[in-house]
């Protein structure tokens, strides 16, 4: 790990800059650093040191709003100095760091080490005065409690050494760091020869990075994928396949742009040759309840059940169901599923409460017929037949479904009900009552957080959404009294989220959302 005061020193003055008013250019084009990542590498970080303008604005608003600071670059200044002296190395960052610190900084993370963690940074900062840049390596190696040696590698020369053994040097004109000698050399070959900066992929997904953006971060899905044994967890892999996305081929670039009263995260990704399923289905997230404090929404779930259902019915159940009897057996029944995933349009879920004994919401599924309803019906009536326990009719409002109620379930029964072209899987009857009564009681689209999250997101439909106090009470009231410490220390930066607000879009094999995180003054 990079703890030497010289390499701890090259990171904070970073981050420093990040928020210094009145210096520089905001500019998010990219820059050469990438050409210090060696080829392959999984994560590169790169952003502007010095924004000036709105940005710096903007950055400095949200440091106000959030955590009550008025200068965040010259409170960190504050620190980095601080922390110098105490281990008595002392630095004037005005003098000696600031006069020199160019417009970017790269950070290069080349792959995973054996526990599985991303390796140590390489961290690449541009100099506007090379000589001013030696001088201040030169001193603080001199000022180091453990030596430092002077090493070169293919004409670069770079010293080696404090407690750490971290190296550190001028290339040109770049302050490059790295954990030890080894990657530092890495980072040089690099340079010198082919890096992630030359591959396809690399320039293919960095070119859809946002403009404006104070930092961008690249990462190469497939290939951690790959140095992790392709150990990715069953939900997020069923996740990714269920939006298009081949994760094995994937690549991704996120680009943080702060607001004065918002955060905003765009995110792209090559879906690997895959073609995601594409909709909008803003209309259908603004018709769930209005008091949910998070609900989503994704189209073409009927499509991604046939699918799920043609590989069920392939393979069987083990023990239960022999290879290609699933879709017969249940026909027979007169459960048609084939018909039923060939209804079924689009997917929405919801969550409300504000406690453990009032939690609950409902998956949503809008059909193009009234097959979903009908099998609703036959199910119901098949397991009320086979006297299944715990199993009631449902027909209240206009509906019809059953529920079931069990001792695993808790208090409430799991209730499926079906009403003209929706149909609802819900834990307790109010929260599916709620899903299929699209206009019924106060809807999304006239709370006043989900109408701010549609504005910010501009064009890109909505298409999941978070009240932030909403979920901050509910957090309250089912956290444990172990984790309330950890809750009272976050709670005051998460009062400040009034919203979050993710639209999500498709173009061909681009995948693009939109993250925008409401801040409130």
């Amino acid at each position: 790990m990079i703890k030497t005061r010289l390499a701890l020193l090259s990171v904070l003055a970073a981050v420093a800059a990040v928020a210094a008013a009145g210096c520089g250019d905001s500019d998010s084009s990219s820059s050469d650093l990438a050409g210090f990542a060696p080829p392959g590498s999984l994560v590169y970080v790169e952003g502007t040191l010095q924004p000036s303008g709105e940005l710096s604005a903007d950055v400095d608003s949200l440091a106000q709003t959030i955590a009550g600071v008025d200068d965040l670059g010259g409170l960190i200044v504050e620190e980095l100095e601080s922390s110098a002296e105490e281990d008595g190395e002392p630095v004037d960052f005005a003098k000696e760091v600031e006069p020199w610190l160019g417009e970017r900084a790269g950070v290069t993370f080349v792959g995973l080490d054996s526990d599985g963690d991303l390796t140590e940074p390489v961290i690449a900062v541009q100099s506007t005065d090379a000589e001013a840049t030696q001088d201040f390596i030169d001193t603080q190696a001199e000022q180091s409690k453990e030596p430092y040696e002077d090493v070169s590698h293919e004409g670069v020369d770079f010293k080696v050494g404090g407690s750490e053994g971290t190296a550190v040097g001028l290339v040109d004109d770049t302050l490059l760091v790295a954990d030890d000698k080894t990657a530092f050399q890495s980072a040089i070959e690099a340079a010198g020869g082919e890096s992630l900066a030359d591959e396809a992929g690399f320039e293919d997904a960095i070119a859809n990075a946002s403009k404006g953006s104070l930092a961008d971060v690249y990462v190469d899905v497939g290939g951690l994928l790959e140095q992790s044994d392709n150990e990715i967890d069953p939900q997020a892999q069923e996740a990714l396949e269920n939006a298009g996305i081949d994760p094995s081929e994937a690549t991704a670039v996120a680009s943080v742009i702060p607001g004065s009263d918002q955060i905003q995260i765009d995110v792209s990704s090559d879906l690997g040759g895959e073609e995601a399923p594409s909709g909008d289905v803003s209309e259908l997230l603004g018709t769930l309840p209005g008091d949910s404090f998070a609900a989503l929404a994704a189209s073409g779930f009927g499509d991604q059940l046939k699918e799920a259902i043609d590989e069920l019915d392939k393979s069987g159940i083990p023990g239960e169901l022999p290879p290609n009897q699933l879709k017969s057996t249940l026909k027979a029944m007169g459960i048609d599923l084939d018909k039923i995933a060939d209804s079924l349009e689009d997917a929405a879920v919801f969550a409300q409460g504000n406690s453990e004994a009032t939690l609950g919401g409902a998956l949503v599924l809008t059909s193009s017929s009234n097959e979903a309803a009908k099998t609703v019906a036959n199910i119901g009536t098949l397991l009320r037949n086979t006297q299944t326990p715990g199993v009631t009719a449902v027909t209240s409002q206009g509906v019809s479904g059953f529920s079931v109620r069990d001792e695993e379930l808790g208090r409430k029964p799991l209730v499926v009900v079906a009403k003209d072209d929706r149909l609802a899987i819900a834990y307790g009857l109010p929260a599916a009552l709620q899903g299929v009564a699209s206009e019924s009681g106060e809807t999304l689209s006239e709370n006043a957080s989900y109408k701010e999250a549609v504005a910010a997101l501009g064009g890109t439909p909505i298409s999941a959404f978070v009240d932030g106090p909403a979920a901050l009470r509910l957090a309250e009231g089912v956290i444990s009294a172990d984790e309330k410490a950890e809750l009272d220390e976050a709670r005051p930066y998460l009062k400040k989220i009034g919203y979050i607000g993710i639209g999500t879009s498709t173009d061909g094999d681009l995948a693009t959302a939109k993250a925008i995180v409401g801040v409130e003054k």
